[in-house]
């Protein structure tokens, strides 16, 4: 039984407890906030023995083996550092850090201990995910002609929504970050690697009332992203990320080859795991669902279909530190994907293509 820590109690406590305390693997021992009265609180309601409001207090328990961290991205980089230099696993959440030269010294760090870090990069374990992927590999489609992904929801679309730090840049806020780091990492386990990129940053709601203070105060992160992405083997790809708009196709992701054509869609805005479906067509034949085999269902399906996908990380997170053999996703895919990131606000800045360097460095074989 691995002793594990969570740090960060938003999303933290909706999906990292419950999902820990449900795996056979884990044991909740320790929680984080920086309110040790709140940290109590949590403990008492959850059952964890310990309460901590420092990463330094949380790193000493010899009953904490490892440590997940959900907490906003501007805190990723100084916490997991302490957590790898004391030794500890880690899993991270998205986007890892807030540039990439701070998620390379954290891969290499974490290969320099000896330990298991991974990303919750959660989408390569939903099942219609996998079976499009398992599609894909068969080669289903053929030489792939276009790749068109849409992601698009409203959770930012409410002018009335409160200011906070998803409203700076700077703190790592933003559709990109939130939302394109994802994209990112399943367009290369899917696709392969990205050579060139163009992206276009918008703004919808350009101010919001900070809470506290009552102030309206500018917002200088992205609600919609336009990408245009070519990758390393010449498929052109577009995608489309917004957090402002209100779309009955939420995340959509259509593939056409000379072969064939594949989709993998969902229109459950509320749950972003569950509800993804496949189809596929060959050249002059309908689009037809294809079922998704219960190998790859969900043993338990949770109200919040996060947790189901999680259980599936931490999986692979257990058996990484039970065998000592890196995981995947783990703080390479984490790297790879701020790299593309970071290019995306070059462009951005620069309104122009934009190179992708060879990232194998950080990818395994």
């Amino acid at each position: 039984m691995i002793g594990v820590a969570v740090v960060g109690t938003g999303f933290g406590k909706k999906v990292h407890i419950p999902g820990f305390q449900a795996h056979p693997g884990t044991e909740m021992v320790a929680i984080y906030h920086r309110d040790l009265s709140k940290a109590q609180e949590i403990a008492q309601t959850h059952n964890i023995p310990h309460a901590c409001d420092t990463i330094a207090d949380i790193v000493k328990l010899p009953a904490v083996q490892a440590v997940s961290i959900s907490t906003p991205p501007f805190l990723h980089y100084e916490m997991a550092k302490a957590v790898l230099q004391a030794g500890k696993h880690l899993l991270l959440e998205k986007p890892v850090t807030l540039n990439a030269a701070e998620a390379k010294e954290l891969h290499s760090l974490a290969r320099e201990k000896g330990v298991i870090a991974t990303v919750d990069f959660e989408f390569r374990f939903v099942p219609g995910w996998q079976l499009f992927s398992q599609l894909l590999s068969e080669n289903y489609v053929g030489n792939k002609r276009l790749i068109r992904i849409d992601w698009l929801g409203s959770s930012r679309s409410n002018p009335e929504r409160p200011w906070n730090w998803y409203s700076r840049q700077d703190m790592g806020g933003g559709a990109l970050g939130s939302l394109g780091s994802h994209a990112f990492d399943y367009i290369h386990w899917l696709f392969g690697p990205v050579r060139r990129l163009n992206a276009h940053l918008t703004t919808a709601i350009p101010q919001r009332t900070d809470p506290n203070t009552g102030e309206v105060k500018p917002v200088n992160t992205d609600d919609t992203c336009m990408l245009m992405l070519e990758l390393a083997d010449g498929t052109p790809c577009q995608l489309t990320i917004s957090a402002v708009v209100h779309a009955s196709r939420t995340h959509w992701l259509e593939v056409y080859g000379d072969k064939g054509t594949l989709v993998l869609g969902s229109e459950n805005q509320k749950d972003y795991i569950h509800g993804f479906r496949v189809w596929g067509s060959q050249p002059g034949k309908p689009l037809t669902e294809i079922e998704i085999p219960n190998r790859l269902m969900f043993p338990k399906n949770y109200a919040d279909g996060r947790i189901s996908a999680f259980l599936r990380v931490v999986d692979a997170w257990v058996q990484g530190i039970e065998t000592g053999n890196a995981t995947v996703p783990s703080l390479q895919e984490g790297v790879c994907s701020q790299i593309l990131m970071d290019l995306s606000h070059q462009s951005h800045d620069t309104a122009s293509w934009v190179d992708v360097p060879d990232l194998t460095a950080y990818l395994p074989n």
